[in-house]
């Protein structure tokens, strides 16, 4: 890799930052407030369940303390892909599963237009009640990873772990409160493909936390990259496997936080996307 005095790095056509002495890396992990509490489930459960997308951001906040068509290129094997999301002039799929996104092209493109819709699908709140947490893994992981997956989720969303959230022990919020559960993809990038199977990052930022008169679990912002491992099965792209790591996250805008009215209007108000290329 060779940077120009401007920080341009010539080998991967990035632009690179660099920061003032003592500045510090706004993208560095930043600790925590309180520690880790009673009642949280454990970390090897969080790791045997990793294919949770939102799950370790929930952790993390309930720790918290009160207050079809394309070029031939795409078929190319396993080209790794860094570009920008650009139009592909393909048409956006119109089917669903389960409500969400299918039919996906056998491209690589199809590959991360599938990846992103089903991050947003585990970071959804549907993932907190045992029903439609079991339609949502059914609908976009291979049939016999649901299968594997199902009873070790149902474990991991657990009485305790809903409590330590502010949750219902079936997952609802309590009377008079929204709880607040939603992923937004910022990017993809293609690590692997091949028509058999392709692996994708998904960089998202995230909304997570109860609105509402006396919640103590207030909606807070978050950001991760979600690896998602997927497998063309019955002439769609299906997960096999998914884990993620916090960040990268920008330095917090010095922005007014909305009331609890605001955020349960906003969220009741607006629908969520249909990602594709």
């Amino acid at each position: 890799m060779s940077l120009g005095e401007d920080g341009y790095d010539e080998d991967h056509g990035l632009t690179r930052t660099r920061l003032p002495e003592g500045e510090g890396d706004p993208y560095a992990p930043r600790r925590g407030r309180g520690g880790a509490r009673a009642g949280m489930p454990s970390r090897n459960l969080i790791t045997v369940v990793g294919v949770v997308v939102l799950l370790i951001a929930a952790i993390a906040f309930a720790s918290r303390g009160g207050g079809s068509g394309s070029d031939d290129s795409e078929k190319s094997g396993d080209k790794v892909s860094a570009e920008a999301t650009a139009p592909s002039g393909v048409k956006p799929v119109g089917g669903k599963t389960g409500g969400i996104a299918s039919g996906f092209a056998r491209t690589q493109q199809g590959s991360q237009s599938a990846a992103a819709n089903f991050a947003v699908a585990l970071g959804g709140d549907g993932m907190f009640e045992k029903a439609s947490r079991h339609a949502i893994v059914d609908a976009i992981h291979t049939p016999d990873t649901a299968r594997d997956l199902q009873s070790k989720l149902d474990q991991a969303y657990n009485a305790g772990f809903l409590k330590s959230l502010g949750l219902n022990d079936d997952g609802s919020a309590p009377k008079g409160q929204t709880f607040v559960s939603r992923t937004i993809p910022v990017g993809t990038k293609s690590t692997a493909f091949n028509e058999a199977e392709a692996t994708v990052e998904v960089w998202c930022t995230g909304l997570v936390g109860i609105a509402g008169e006396g919640s103590t679990k207030p909606v807070a912002q978050t950001w991760f990259t979600v690896t998602e491992k997927l497998r063309w099965t019955n002439d769609d792209w299906k997960l096999t496997s998914s884990e993620q790591k916090q960040g990268p996250a920008p330095v917090s805008g010095d922005l007014r936080a909305s009331s609890a009215d605001e955020i349960t209007n906003a969220v009741n108000g607006y629908g969520g996307f249909t990602y594709a290329r």
